[in-house]
């Protein structure tokens, strides 16, 4: 039982960790322990790696939201959180028509979370609202990626060979939505350029 509880514990802070240092794959680190928990034939287990990872994803957010909310976008630049600020301002402006479903949708598209955060930090989101809605949207996170962990553990009869293909999948998936997502941004600055032209 000890061992379980180190686990998740230990799941908890790399989701943390992860959350406010986005080079750590935190949507891995869920999906492995899942795979894990699989094989332990205790639906219980998937359970509390869907709420340890939900709880590290939830905790680490609140701190980079309360850093972003002090220190502004000065901090964020010197944190290297804030990167493309066009893609920032058609956030803020998603943000500010719709909050909540922004928010719910923003952890489940890679590369979404940490634009969606600064803008909601920078526009002054108010703090009730924020700690309101991540709940259900770091839930649901951590139960996708979870849902991963335990299709690839299914699939593999062996522990590890599930951990390895769940995380295989994910940086493909994540690798394939930045690469669509950048692709789109190219096209539409593209469009823009050409437009400008005709237009003066």
């Amino acid at each position: 039982m000890m061992a379980y509880l180190g686990a998740l514990l230990w799941l908890f802070a790399v989701v943390s960790f992860g959350a406010i240092i986005p080079i750590v794959p935190t949507g891995a680190a869920v999906s492995g322990a899942a795979a894990l928990a699989f094989h332990e034939h205790h639906p219980i287990t998937i359970v509390l790696v869907i709420l340890f990872g939900a709880a590290g994803a939830y905790c680490g957010d609140l701190v980079m939201y309360a850093m972003c909310r002090v220190g502004g976008e000065k901090l964020a630049r010197r944190l290297r959180w804030l990167r493309d600020e066009e893609h920032l301002a058609s956030v803020k402006t998603r943000l500010e028509k719709s909050q909540v479903p922004v928010l719910l949708v923003s952890r489940l598209i890679p590369g979404g979370r940490v634009p969606v955060l600064l803008a909601a930090a920078f526009v002054g989101l108010a703090w009730r609202t924020f700690v309101v809605a991540n709940v259900p949207a770091c839930a649901l996170w951590a139960g996708v990626y979870a849902g991963i962990g335990v299709a690839g553990g299914s699939i593999f009869p062996r522990p590890w060979e599930g951990v390895v293909a769940a995380v295989i999948l994910i940086l493909v998936v994540n690798q394939t939505v930045s690469w669509i997502t950048k692709r789109r941004e190219a096209r539409a600055e593209s469009s823009r350029s050409e437009a400008s032209p005709s237009e003066a």
